[in-house]
C-alpha cells in the first residue's frame, strides 16, 4: 500500500492534464489553419518534412512528466518498518517566589520551607529532565539550564526570602528571566519546555500574562503553584540566623499580613491559561500543592513523546517518479521537430576529364594555331 507525505500536492497532476489539454487545442487549431491555407497534397509537395508527429511525442512527452514531477511532489512511500524514536528532552524552569510573605507559616513548617522541599521532590521525581531556576522577589535572579539537577536544589536551599535585594514580588520580571535562561540555552529551542511558577499570587508590578502570552508563541508551557490562602495570614519577622524573632509590622504597629485576594487569583490563572496545557495547582489541605504538580508530570514523562518507543515509519519513493519525470524530459529535448538532413555530393559525368581552360569555362573560342 502507498502512502502520501504531501498528498495535497496531487492535485498538481490536474495542472499537468490541463496543460496537455492545451497543446491538443493547439494542434488542432494548426490543422485547422493549414487546410484553409490550401489542399494538403499541394502544401505537402512544398514541405520538406511533416514535423506533427514528432511534435506530438515531445507533448505527450512533456504531460507525462509534468504529472509525474507532481506524484514525487506528493512524497510517496512504500514499505513500513519500526523505528525507534528517542525520548524527547524535557526542559523544566522553576520560578519560586522568595518575597518576605513566603515566611508565613500557614503551611508548616513555612511556606517557603515546604515549597523548596517539595522542589527537591520535583527534581528528583524527573531525572531525565534538565532543569533551571529563578529566585525572585522584587527582582530575579537565575541559575541558568542544567542536567546537573543536585545543583539547582542547592541554589534554591542556599536561599532565604531576607537575602533578596529587592522586596516586593515581581511575577512578570520572573517570567521573564525564566524566558531569558531558555533562549539563551543553545539545546533548548529544540527541547520541550515547561516554567513552574511557585508563588503567593502577591504580584506588585508588571504584566506577568502578556509575558504568559509570548512564551505561548514559542510553545513553552508554564504551570501554576498558588501557596496561600484567602484569609489573612500574619508574616515573621526572621532573623540572619533563620530564628524567628516575632511578627512583622506596620509603621502604625499593626501586624502586617498576607493573603490570596481575588484578583491575584484570577492573574496566576490567566496565567497558566494562556499557555497550551497549563495547569493551576492552589493549595489546600496544609499542602502547597507542588506534589500533584509532580505526579502528573512524572505521568507525563513516562508516555508518549517524553519516553523512547517505536514508531511505524514508510520508506520515501519519490526519486522514482522524479527520475522518470527528468528521462523524458531529456527525451523531449533530444527530439528533433525534423530528421537531421544529409547532404551528398554529386560526382562529376563520366568520360569527360579533359581540364578546360578558363576561357572555355566562360564559353570564349579558343583561337586555333
Amino acid at each position: 500500500m502507498i502512502n502520501w507525505g504531501a498528498p495535497y500536492m496531487l492535485f498538481g497532476t490536474g495542472f499537468a492534464v490541463l496543460f496537455g489539454l492545451i497543446l491538443v487545442a493547439g494542434a488542432v487549431r494548426a490543422r485547422i489553419a493549414k487546410r484553409r491555407f490550401g489542399d494538403d497534397k499541394r502544401l505537402g509537395a512544398l514541405m520538406t518534412y511533416d514535423a506533427s508527429k514528432r511534435r506530438a511525442f515531445k507533448g505527450v512527452f512533456l504531460v507525462i512528466a509534468a504529472a509525474l514531477a507532481f506524484v514525487a511532489a506528493a512524497r510517496p512511500q512504500y514499505g513500513k518498518e519500526k523505528q525507534l524514536v528517542p525520548a524527547t528532552k524535557v526542559d523544566i524552569i522553576l520560578v519560586v517566589d522568595f518575597s518576605k510573605s513566603m515566611y508565613a507559616r500557614d503551611i508548616q513548617p513555612s511556606r517557603i520551607s515546604r515549597a523548596k522541599s517539595e522542589v527537591t521532590e520535583l527534581i528528583q521525581a524527573l531525572p531525565g529532565a534538565r532543569f533551571g531556576a529563578v529566585a525572585f522577589a522584587g527582582e530575579a535572579m537565575g541559575f541558568p539550564v542544567t542536567e546537573d539537577g543536585s545543583a539547582v536544589k542547592q541554589f534554591f536551599q542556599s536561599l532565604q526570602p531576607n537575602d533578596m535585594p529587592v522586596g516586593g514580588t515581581a511575577i512578570a520580571r520572573a517570567l521573564n528571566h525564566a524566558h531569558d535562561l531558555l533562549d539563551r540555552d543553545p539545546k533548548s529551542k529544540d527541547h520541550k519546555r515547561f516554567v513552574i511558577l511557585i508563588t503567593d499570587g502577591e504580584d506588585l508590578e508588571g504584566s506577568p500574562k502578556n509575558v504568559a502570552a509570548s512564551m505561548a508563541d514559542e510553545g513553552t508551557t508554564i504551570h501554576v503553584v498558588q501557596i496561600g490562602y484567602a484569609t489573612p495570614e500574619r508574616i515573621p519577622e526572621i532573623g540572619t540566623d533563620g530564628e524567628m524573632l516575632g511578627w512583622r509590622k506596620t509603621d502604625t504597629g499593626d501586624y502586617m499580613t498576607t493573603q490570596l485576594s481575588e484578583r491575584g487569583q484570577q492573574t496566576l490563572k490567566a496565567i497558566a491559561e494562556t499557555t497550551p496545557g497549563g495547569h493551576f495547582v492552589e493549595s489546600r489541605d496544609g499542602k502547597t500543592g507542588i506534589e500533584t504538580l509532580t505526579k502528573e508530570l512524572t505521568e507525563a514523562l513516562k508516555t508518549g513523546e517524553f519516553v523512547e518507543h517505536y514508531e511505524d515509519v514508510y520508506a520515501d519513493v519519490y526519486q522514482y517518479p522524479l527520475g522518470l519525470a527528468i528521462l523524458l524530459l531529456l527525451a523531449e529535448a533530444a527530439l528533433m521537430d525534423a530528421p537531421r538532413r544529409k547532404f551528398v555530393r554529386t560526382p562529376p559525368p563520366a568520360g569527360n576529364t579533359r581540364r578546360m581552360l578558363p576561357t572555355q569555362r566562360l564559353g570564349a573560342e579558343v583561337p586555333r594555331a
